[in-house]
């Protein structure tokens, strides 16, 4: 795991800038940090700039910019299979000179192009420069676990692993996107990711699974090199998706266990976390280290499931108090790590994970990311689910009444509380942008944005959770994951996000997906006999989350006055609407959300604003 940046283009990059950006580099790589700069052609110029956190072979011969074959690479993440297909480069008569999957990417995209990333597993994001013709490749991801900013300007391309690192290069003064903000405000951070632009003018994100190819005078063409699709096999029986899910989690983390430092695993007691952890464990023999944040609300407390856990497999643990001690200074320490508002309170949560994770001395943390997206594990989907099996009358049945006896004691959600909803109006998604009226009434000028999901097929339930995946829970939680981790010099690595997972999953007939009022049935069935059997049991979901009016204390003067302070914030929010809803009694949970989203963006604004 490391951080990248450079510039290709007309105009040559000074030493000053450089060190400028490699400075701010050093949090994502402080075990070294080089630049490889080139001139081409009668004026083209390329700089790549690279700061390690060393991983994988911790000799400094695999430093970047790797050079090879004719080629530079800065490369972020990791190639986890990289073993594999060293053995299939040395087959064709590749020598390496050292153990990395650094060098490995790179013989790859030698001897295969970008044909060669068909057979890579990981996440990435990569720069290799092509001395012989003067091109460029820029590649992410499949699921976008690693970050590329981009942004054009009249003689050239900057790119990098954070915004800062970018507008540092260019020797830039960022500018706020006001409509992003705006967008934020009203609809939350689902509505973010559904388009390239980002809380800064001019800066985009290259979209997962694309690779930018840039020819020798500076002409750009996106492509994608993988789509994610759906497609269910219908004769696949339940057994098959168990054992199918069991193999392709298996592997998944045998390969992702591969490093030459410790990892450590964030823990709650949902069945994610523990799929994991148990894997390890019983599959390995793994000497798991498991972190959790200990919440004294009784919504979010989970410390008897984590105890059976750590009990059953003889694991070490670390509990990590909930600190609420300084929660606007680190708030405001966040803003300015994520060169953006911060998304939501489970990230404060995650941050003072990753802190006490890396003053334990880890360099890898390890997170459930994306199971409730694969497997069904929102509340919602039961309803969408519904939907889809109604052409069967005694499964919709069965499945109704599983609804009613398991899932509504526990959804608080008021527009999630009628099982039916889906079935009479499958287009209904007020649930996901709650009160959007309310929050723009607070906007001078709001951003009028109605929700919209894209078309990835026609199964009611597999779209959601592929837009889900895609465009507005994952992309959030990847963002936040890696500059949360990145900001303590920790890797994150998510193991559900693995190519067999993924097409496995979507193969599954829907009506496997939940099975007598308990989502995730293939991941709980996978796991049984892996992960203890009362973490698999327990229908009620929680995960890494925290009570928001418990961190910001509205009845605070002292907070209230800080919220209503002079601010950039309210050129663009009504001053005496804030005043109101911080004055008024007991908070909704989407009017706490919108509090936090609020002083987030407050914050940026006053970081990044004019």
């Amino acid at each position: 795991m490391c951080g990248i940046a450079g510039y290709i283009g007309s105009k040559r990059t000074d030493q000053e800038k450089m060190r400028a950006c490699l400075s701010l580099m050093r949090r994502r790589g402080p075990d070294a940090c080089a630049e490889y700069s080139f001139s081409f052609g009668s004026d083209r110029q390329i700089c790549l700039l690279h700061s390690r956190l060393s991983i994988i072979d911790l000799d400094p011969r695999s430093n970047q910019p790797f050079r090879k074959h004719g080629k530079a690479l800065v490369f972020n993440g990791e190639v986890y299979n990289y073993r594999e297909i060293g053995q299939l480069l040395t087959q064709q008569g590749y020598a390496f000179e050292t153990s990395s999957d650094t060098e490995v990417l790179l013989s790859a995209l030698d001897a295969w192009g970008i044909d060669g990333l068909a057979l890579c597993e990981g996440m990435w994001a990569f720069a290799c420069f092509d001395q012989s013709d003067g091109s460029l490749m820029l590649c992410r991801d499949r699921f976008g676990e690693k970050p590329l900013y981009l942004l054009e300007t009249p003689h050239g391309l900057y790119f990098g692993s954070e915004p800062k690192f970018i507008f540092a290069l260019a020797g830039r003064k960022p500018r706020p996107n006001i409509r992003q903000l705006h967008r934020f405000l009203i609809n939350g951070y689902k509505s973010l990711y559904k388009q390239p632009e980002t809380f800064f003018e001019g800066l985009t994100e290259l979209p997962p699974g694309c690779v930018l190819r840039m020819n020798p005078v500076g002409k750009g063409q996106v492509q994608r090199y993988w789509t994610p699709s759906s497609t269910p096999e219908n004769a696949m029986s339940y057994a098959e998706a168990v054992e199918g899910a069991r193999a392709a989690l298996i592997r998944s983390m045998e390969i992702r266990l591969r490093a030459d430092v410790p990892l450590a695993f964030c823990m709650s007691g949902g069945v994610d976390s523990n799929a994991l952890i148990a894997t390890a464990r019983r599959r390995f023999g793994y000497n798991v280290h498991g972190f959790t944040i200990v919440n004294t609300d009784s919504r979010y407390e989970e410390m008897d499931l984590v105890r059976c856990a750590v009990d059953e497999l003889g694991m070490r643990h670390t509990a990590v108090p909930l600190q609420r001690d300084g929660f606007l200074e680190n708030l405001r320490t966040l803003v300015r790590c994520h060169d953006a508002p911060v998304y939501t309170i489970t990230y404060y949560v995650h941050w003072l994970l990753m802190k006490r994770i890396s003053e334990l001395g880890y360099r890898i943390s390890v997170s459930g990311t994306a199971a409730d997206e694969l497997f069904t594990g929102y509340y919602d989907h039961h309803g969408f689910y519904l939907a889809m099996v109604q052409t069967d009358p005694q499964w919709y049945a069965r499945s109704l009444d599983h609804w009613h006896t398991h899932i509504r004691p526990i959804v608080r959600n008021p527009l999630l509380q009628d099982p039916e909803a889906f079935v009479r109006d499958p287009l209904a998604r007020g649930h996901i942008y709650l009160d959007v009226d309310l929050f723009a009434e607070c906007l001078h000028d709001p951003l009028r944005e109605p929700f919209f999901e894209n078309q990835f097929c026609d199964d009611l339930l597999r779209n959601r959770m592929l837009n889900e995946l895609f465009h507005e829970a994952v992309p959030v939680i990847l963002h936040e994951d890696d500059l949360n981790a990145m900001y303590f010099s920790v890797e994150n690595r998510s193991p559900f996000l693995d190519r067999s997972i993924f097409e496995h999953c979507f193969r599954i007939p829907t009506r496997h997906l939940i099975q007598e009022g308990a989502a995730k049935a293939v991941l709980r069935d996978a796991m049984r006999g892996i992960v203890p059997d009362p973490i698999l049991d327990n229908r009620r979901k929680v995960g890494f989350n925290a009570p928001i009016l418990d961190l910001l204390d509205v009845h605070s003067p002292d907070v209230v006055r800080q919220m209503l302070e002079d601010s950039p914030i309210f050129d663009h929010v009504r001053r005496e609407r804030i005043q109101s809803m911080l004055s008024g009694g007991a908070k909704t949970n989407s009017q706490s959300k919108f509090l936090f989203n609020f002083l987030s963006c407050k914050l940026f604004l006053e970081e990044f604003g004019p």
